[in-house]
């Protein structure tokens, strides 16, 4: 399977997004560069943490404005699988790609931290391999990761059933106290009503080996796998 993993000024985990699909995973996976105006042949799209554009202005608020931005929109709009790690999903929201918004954590403190992620549905491309009542853990590193929206869309995410995880404890239970950041609902991670685009604060790039002392990320991205080789068995049918 071909990844892209696009490429923003100040982007910080991009090489380690290819490093874990190319070397971990096995798959073929490359670098876009933000002002390249195609992403040539892929399968799925991820956008990487880091500090776009070093957030002057708003986490994710220039980068959308990047020539690839049009075809990840485009690629989107066709199906295509798209993941968002920490300032990629805040991109995605700042490209109306995802609903609402991130903004500061509550305590206005940079946290970087394991975290344990409650998995709330099996229904997407980036959930299908995470084992029932499975609690992952996968560090954060952000300022600005606490998921924001009303009331009214809030219940949106509910009744579609876009919230994909929750921060919560050791024991699967979401506290106040296990939520790092402040999100509403203990959101973590979401995706769109297609189910084809998704944001996650979390690093599961940084918790795909036993080096760093955890694998659990590796299910997001076997996920991910496991979706785009059904499609493909499907169109071969």
């Amino acid at each position: 399977m071909n990844f892209v993993v696009l490429q923003f000024p100040a982007s910080n985990c991009d090489q380690d997004a290819v490093h874990v699909l190319g070397n971990v995973l096995g798959q073929s996976a490359r670098l876009v560069w933000h002002k390249d105006k195609s992403l040539g042949d892929t399968d799925a799209v991820i956008i990487p943490g880091g500090f776009s554009y070093g957030d002057y202005l708003r986490t994710g608020a220039i980068a959308r404005f990047s020539p690839v931005m049009q075809a990840l929109q485009e690629f989107a709009a066709n199906g295509g699988l798209v993941l968002g790690l920490c300032n990629g999903f805040q991109i995605l929201c700042e490209a109306g790609l995802l609903p609402v918004a991130l903004i500061c954590n509550r305590s206005l403190q940079f946290r970087c931290e394991h975290v344990f992620l409650k998995t709330l549905t099996p229904d997407s491309a980036f959930t299908n391999r995470i084992p029932p009542e499975k609690l992952l853990r996968i560090p954060i590193a952000h300022g600005e990761g606490c998921y924001f929206a009303d009331e009214a869309a809030l219940a949106k995410l509910k009744a579609n059933d876009q919230i994909l995880w929750q921060y919560c404890n050791g024991r699967g239970e979401t506290t106040e106290t296990s939520n790092p950041n402040g999100s509403l609902l203990n959101i973590a991670g979401i995706c769109n009503e297609r189910r084809n685009v998704a944001g996650l604060m979390p690093h599961p790039e940084r918790a795909s080996e036993e080096l760093l002392g955890s694998t659990d990320g590796r299910l997001i991205f076997e996920s991910i796998l496991h979706a785009m080789k059904s499609k493909t068995v499907a169109k071969a049918a």
